[in-house]
């Protein structure tokens, strides 16, 4: 390993055709959707499971064939997060990684590193709290001036953010949703007004990491989702994506596969010299899968 990162394949093309550093994200499902390929998005705590392995582990990621970066943002109370999250959370909280460190991690990735988007996800509390202490928006400021390419808020409902969105998009940045198996058309129309980026599609119901993954219900949900969000808004799944056969079968009907959980099962004991390389060959195997 270098340290730098190898791009995907849809950051080459992004790259070849001369794309802006924004941005990212649609230039990147854009590249994917001509090469007929799915996107890989894995998710990995910042700060976990050593406080300065994330900048690394986000360029192996890449390596891997990783097309966009889930970063989470460690929280003390996170609703939709199962244990293994919640400790991996825990452990960075306790290894003093906050806002401020996470967009550190971004710019450190984004000196060698300027096609891959990267999407923070996390909870309201860390944006308020950052706002509260370096002033009114300084949040997306700051994630924008780091390299930030979207922000996905757990309990940021649709129809209070309006403003919030407008803000990232002025940043260049993507307002991220997840949806889920009890959404209505309703809910699914109000967060066709304000996403961008692509949408999150929880697949089960419950938190990460939980129940046994129904292909057949995602199979019958995404043309129902697609309907109301329209053409222009790629979906991805995840939740309860484990392995190279869960990721090909998800790859077969939606536009993304997000995989997170069970990267963190798999790097939580590893010693600091092996968490790259664990988190690497594990990727590559989902790689191969969804080309396949």
């Amino acid at each position: 390993m270098t340290g730098t990162s190898t791009p995907s394949a849809a950051a080459v093309a992004v790259a070849d055709a001369g794309a802006a550093p924004r941005n990212r994200i649609a230039a990147t499902f854009a590249a994917l959707r001509e090469q007929g390929r799915t996107a890989l998005i894995p998710y990995v705590t910042a700060g976990f499971p050593f406080a300065d392995i994330t900048p690394a582990l986000m360029h192996g990621m890449v390596e891997a064939g990783a097309d966009v970066i889930e970063l989470g943002v460690p929280f003390s109370d996170p609703m939709a997060d199962g244990p293994v999250i919640q400790k991996a959370g825990e452990k960075a909280l306790a290894l003093g990684i906050g806002m401020a460190q996470v967009l550190e991690h971004v710019r450190v990735f984004r000196q060698r590193n300027r096609a891959t988007p990267v999407v923070l996800m996390g909870y309201a509390n860390p944006v308020e709290r950052y706002d509260q202490r370096h002033g009114e928006g300084a949040f997306v400021r700051d994630a924008a001036a780091a390299g930030v390419d979207g922000v996905l808020i757990v309990d940021y409902p649709p129809e209070e953010c309006e403003a919030f969105a407008a803000s990232l998009r002025a940043h260049g940045m993507d307002l991220i949703f997840l949806l889920a198996p009890t959404s209505t058309s309703q809910r699914m129309q109000q967060v066709a007004r304000v996403a961008s980026g692509y949408v999150y599609y929880v697949s089960l119901k419950g938190v990460t990491g939980s129940g046994a993954l129904d292909t057949g219900a995602v199979e019958a949900m995404l043309p129902r989702i697609r309907e109301q969000l329209g053409e222009g808004i790629p979906v991805g799944v995840g939740f309860g994506i484990r392995d190279a056969a869960t990721a090909q079968a998800i790859g077969r009907v939606a536009d993304a596969v997000v995989i997170g959980s069970r990267i963190i099962q798999l790097i939580e004991d590893q010693p600091h010299e092996k968490v790259v390389a664990v988190t690497v060959d594990f990727l590559r195997g989902i790689r191969k899968a969804l080309d396949a």
